[in-house]
C-alpha cells in the first residue's frame, strides 16, 4: 500500500533530519554495522476510512492556471513502530529523547499524532546492543486532485509532504 510507505518515509526523513541514523525495519544483525544510535521504523497495524463524502472534499482553483480541480481525501489510522539500538544505554536513552521530540512535533501536518509509548531499555542478546521499542498511534490524511487536462486522479499524497 503506497500510503503506508509514505508514512514510513515521512518518519524516516524527520528522524534523519534530527540526526538519528534511521532505516526501514531491518534484520537485527544489520544494526551492529552502525555506531551511535540507529532507528528501525515500520508501520504496524493500519485501518482506513473515507474523508468527506465518498472521499470528496470539494473543489479548488489552481493559483497559476485558474483551472478548477476536484479534491479527494482518505484517512488512515495506524501505528508507527520505532526500534532504537545502540552500543551504550546512554546513547539509546538520548536517541529516545530526540525521537520523542520528532514523533510528537516534527512530522508533516498530515500525520496527527496520538499516544506514544516506549518500552524500557533492555539488552538484546542477538545483537549485543541496547534496545528500546516505541509505538506511536497516529492518524494520517492523504489528498489527491483530479488532473486538469484529463480529469484523471493523481496519486494520494500525505498532506504536508512536498511532491516532486
Amino acid at each position: 500500500m503506497k500510503e503506508l510507505s509514505q508514512i514510513r518515509m515521512a518518519v524516516l526523513d524527520a528522524l534523519r533530519g534530527a540526526g538519528i541514523q534511521a532505516m526501514e525495519v531491518f534484520p537485527e544483525k544489520q544494526a551492529m554495522a552502525y555506531s551511535g544510535v540507529v532507528a528501525a521504523v515500520g508501520v504496524g497495524a493500519a485501518s482506513g476510512k473515507t474523508a468527506g463524502f465518498c472521499h470528496y472534499l470539494g473543489e479548488m482553483k489552481d493559483p497559476e492556471t485558474q483551472a478548477v480541480r476536484e479534491r479527494y481525501g482518505k484517512e488512515l489510522f495506524g501505528q508507527i513502530t520505532v526500534e532504537l539500538r545502540a552500543n551504550r544505554a546512554a546513547d539509546c536513552e538520548r536517541g529516545c529523547e530526540t525521537a520523542t521530540e520528532v514523533l510528537l512535533g516534527g512530522l508533516p501536518e498530515g500525520v496527527r499524532t496520538g499516544e506514544l509509548t516506549w518500552e524500557a531499555i533492555c539488552w538484546e542478546k542477538t545483537t549485543g546492543m541496547f534496545l528500546r521499542r516505541g509505538v506511536l498511534e497516529c492518524r494520517a490524511l492523504f489528498l489527491t486532485e483530479s488532473a486538469v487536462e484529463s480529469g484523471e486522479f493523481l496519486d494520494f499524497r500525505l498532506k504536508g509532504v512536498m511532491s516532486e
